[in-house]
């Protein structure tokens, strides 16, 4: 039995649980207490999962927030928007306590390399502070240096790999990569970190899927995520070339053999669209239809900033 960290609400009169390294929101069988709680996760994984789209309530499930678009790498399939400004520390601060406040299950801080802020510590224990659960998305190059720092403040830290070896992850994020992307995972699993490792599903990588579910068994990681390219940011460049069909990418998956206690799941860009992110310029983004695009929605002052627009007819 492995227990972990989830969040639980009551939103539109249904029970949520939401799971902060595989980013899935279940339906819970059972009232649970509202806020973080360690959870089983083998029961947890039995629960069914439900879309954004599925349930009438204006706050997100979970938001996606990249405070930076700086990265110590440069890989082609990058999401990130770099022309963006980046807000002082005063105004990371702010946004911090608006997402703390706005009543969503799950927080991630993304970028660019999240891991380069000096004030990670400080932004992680502001989101944390009303009940949400935190996880982080990194490139893994610096979470060696400051597991045991972040450690306290995180439910979840998923790491980017792009191959299950030093050759094949490499070309895509530059030398040494890989070994710094697997000495912070090992380092967060010795910190009682769940990890989970994201890989992005390209013609040049699918083939070696099943090697990168052995390396998470391997590392004690949580499981696997791999997500479909969307054509946004510096990704947009290698759609032609990388894109897989989600029919495809869906096939490859379903194929792979899990280890125990390894949980894999594809996130297609069906799943992607309608996401909510808020990125360096302060501004709420949201995904478009089919996540081939992102929109600037409007700034963010205030909770209802993030709010998605409800049916007609529903209740708020």
């Amino acid at each position: 039995m492995t227990v972990r960290m989830f969040a639980a609400a009551t939103l539109d009169a249904t029970l949520l649980v939401y799971d902060p390294a595989t980013e899935l929101t279940h339906l819970a069988p059972h009232r649970l207490p509202v806020g973080r709680q360690l959870l089983d996760d083998a029961d947890v994984a039995t629960w069914p999962t439900v879309a954004q789209r599925q349930v009438s309530t204006p706050v997100p499930f979970n938001i996606c927030w990249s405070p930076l678009t700086r990265c110590n790498l440069q890989c082609p399939q990058c999401l990130d928007d770099k022309t963006l400004p980046e807000l002082a520390g005063t105004e990371r601060t702010r946004i911090a306590r608006i997402l703390a406040g706005c009543g969503t299950l799950g927080l991630d801080i993304s970028g660019g390399e999240p891991l380069l802020l000096r004030d990670m510590t400080h932004l992680l224990k502001t989101l944390a502070s009303n009940g949400a659960a935190v996880s982080c998305t990194t490139n893994g190059w610096h979470l060696q240096r400051r597991a045991a720092e972040l450690a306290p403040f995180l439910d979840a830290v998923r790491v980017s790999l792009d191959g299950p070896d030093a050759a094949s992850h490499d070309r895509w994020r530059g030398k040494g990569s890989f070994e710094r992307a697997i000495a912070g995972a090992r380092a967060a699993v010795a910190e009682h970190v769940p990890v989970q490792l994201h890989a992005v599903v390209m013609r040049s990588t699918a083939h070696r899927a099943q090697s990168i579910v052995d390396l998470a068994h391997e590392l004690g990681a949580v499981g696997v995520t791999f997500l479909q390219m969307l054509p946004i940011g510096d990704g947009a460049q290698l759609a032609d070339a990388e894109m897989v069909s989600d029919a495809d990418a869906q096939h490859t998956i379903s194929s792979l053999q899990a280890p125990d206690g390894v949980r894999v799941r594809l996130r297609t860009r069906e799943l992607a669209e309608g996401f909510t992110v808020v990125r360096a310029d302060g501004q709420v983004y949201r995904n478009g239809q089919g996540a081939t695009d992102i929109r600037s929605l409007r700034l963010l002052t205030d909770p209802a900033d993030l709010h998605i627009p409800l049916p007609e007819g529903k209740r708020p």
